[in-house]
């Protein structure tokens, strides 16, 4: 049975991108059939598997407009497939806006390829609008990156205020997997207390290990893979390697 999780947090720099395709990499690895979704108009999940947004012709933007199947711009990969983004995406805000039943473009449009996977990861952008909207309803569940820092708990509470939104008017069903907490400093007391926080006020179940700082995770994405393959024994690499196993025994 097909699974799809959308990886949401509006705060940006919190390695939302990282984190989707970290995890497609290691759950290719343990076996699964991934497929990543770059929602996102600013494209960072394409530039980082190695795809130039600016030389596609189509993009999942064409696929929300009705322009094409998601089919039609799927990337298959040596690894997890992908259904590419662009800058145009950000023209796609204001289409659905008009739309009749615009929150559920996207889970419609996922029907045409959502069995050939065992599991969707969709990459949210720092919002809160439909594009975010359109993910939380295409999604069986959702999981919350968050930098162990000042200001999270305040990110993290609007998203669980739009989740509980969500949940009451179109998918009722939703579920949180739980948060990861990335780049994290495990020498500072602020980030122990932050992720103490963030578990006590919002109840967020952390699935553990947190992810510690390193440039290894911002190097990657230069070479177009994920850090598992440009420094498969680094910390980073080896926290995402244990989260995709314990998300794999959640799902």
């Amino acid at each position: 049975m097909p699974t799809v999780i959308a990886v949401a947090n509006q705060k940006g720099g919190v390695a939302k991108t990282t984190t989707v395709h970290t995890l497609a990499e290691a759950l290719t690895e343990r076996g699964k059939s991934v497929l990543m979704i770059d929602l996102d108009p600013q494209a960072c999940l394409t530039y980082a598997t190695d795809s130039q947004p600016d030389s596609l012709d189509e993009t999942i933007h064409d696929v929300l407009l009705d322009r094409c199947k998601a089919s039609d711009v799927l990337i298959s990969r040596d690894g997890p497939d992908l259904l590419p983004s662009s800058i145009d995406l950000a023209g796609s805000e204001i289409h659905l806006l008009t739309k009749t039943g615009r929150e559920f473009v996207l889970k419609k449009a996922l029907g045409e390829v959502k069995d050939d996977y065992d599991v969707i990861l969709i990459d949210c952008g720092p919002s809160l609008g439909i594009l975010t909207i359109n993910a939380l309803t295409a999604a069986d569940s959702v999981i919350i990156p968050f930098q162990a820092e000042t200001l999270s708990d305040r990110g993290v509470g609007q998203l669980l205020e739009t989740i509980d939104d969500v949940r009451s008017y179109t998918n009722g069903d939703l579920e949180i997997l739980g948060g990861i907490a990335t780049m994290y400093d495990a020498r500072t007391n602020l980030s122990k207390r932050v992720l103490a926080e963030v578990q006590e006020t919002h109840g967020l179940h952390i699935i553990d290990p947190p992810v510690p700082r390193s440039v290894r995770v911002a190097e990657a994405p230069g070479d177009g893979v994920s850090v598992l393959a440009h420094a498969g024994r680094s910390k980073p690499a080896a926290a995402y390697r244990e989260i995709a196993e314990a998300i794999e025994g959640l799902l």
